[in-house]
């Protein structure tokens, strides 16, 4: 009976491990499905609802963006790719106690805001003065980063608002409005949470792609204006020959002109060629009665 018993036994226990199989996690569009990371899982149901952490700087290759978090949740299995939604981005706690210093103010807000594609989002921004400032001047502060933000999230869709959120430039907008009430050292958006997905879709607008086409057709272009720049050359070129030789023939006023100091020369040395003749003759008179 014993033996029976660890027969049993040694049948019950499996190794789940094997089990389990690879999948790779991707990236939502907005970072172009790139890779992220990769998890087990024995069933692929399993999978759904789980969530990643992943630096910005992992998908970007930019150092600078190193102290931004993103997380994404896992919505739907495809084979071995599993794909995922933003679910929010936050700063790290390092950057954050760097940036904090003594006998400095800080500003919190917490805003709610709605998209253009009628996504809901939770916004955290901060802003950091370079003295303590009084409570009044807080609220202006809170009141411009309200308007702001509210004003960017309905003229844009979700994606495009988080893109600006990690790119600073709704920080940057915010500290431009902020200048008038108080020289703010800094502002940037702490931490961005999605309550509520798109409802409507929305294709986000793409830049025009002019690059490309001015480049082929400027070599010809180039060519017609040089042709055009030699002929011009050559046309001015016998112009100037014309007018050079058209010139005005001298009037017998100015032929005097120009005769009259060439004789003053001619008198002035037959003068001096005179005076020089007398003294030697001068002198010949008086050696000669000697």
């Amino acid at each position: 009976m014993a033996k029976a018993r660890a027969r049993t036994t040694t049948r019950k226990v499996k190794d789940r491990w094997k089990a389990k199989n690879w999948y790779q996690i991707l990236a939502p569009s907005l970072f172009n499905n790139v890779p992220v990371a990769e998890t087990l899982s024995e069933n692929p149901e399993n999978l759904v609802g789980r969530v990643t952490e992943v630096s910005l700087q992992d998908l970007t290759n930019d150092f600078r963006k190193s102290h931004i978090k993103l997380l994404f949740t896992i919505d739907k299995v495809e084979q071995n790719t599993a794909h995922t939604q933003l679910k929010g981005s936050l700063l790290t706690s390092d950057y954050l106690r760097r940036m904090i210093r003594r006998r400095k103010s800080r500003v919190d807000g917490v805003f709610n805001v709605e998209t253009r594609d009628g996504a809901l989002l939770r916004v955290k921004p901060f802003a950091i003065a370079e003295k303590r400032i009084q409570s009044s001047q807080k609220k202006l502060i809170r009141n411009v980063m309200h308007d702001v933000i509210a004003k960017e999230g309905k003229a844009k869709t979700l994606n495009a608002f988080i893109k600006d959120c990690l790119e600073g430039k709704i920080g940057s907008e915010i500290y431009k409005h902020c200048k008038i009430y108080y020289p703010v050292k800094r502002i940037e958006i702490n931490k961005t949470e999605i309550i509520r997905l798109p409802t409507v879709i929305i294709e986000d607008e793409k830049p025009p792609e002019k690059t490309e086409e001015p480049s082929e057709p400027k070599e010809p272009a180039k060519e017609e204006s040089e042709v055009p720049a030699e002929e011009e050359l050559t046309e001015e070129k016998p112009a100037e020959e014309k007018e050079t030789p058209v010139e005005e023939e001298p009037t017998a006023e100015d032929r005097e002109k120009a005769e009259k100091p060439k004789k003053k020369t001619k008198a002035k040395t037959t003068t001096k060629k005179k005076a020089t003749t007398k003294k030697t003759t001068k002198k010949k008179k008086e050696a000669a009665p000697e």
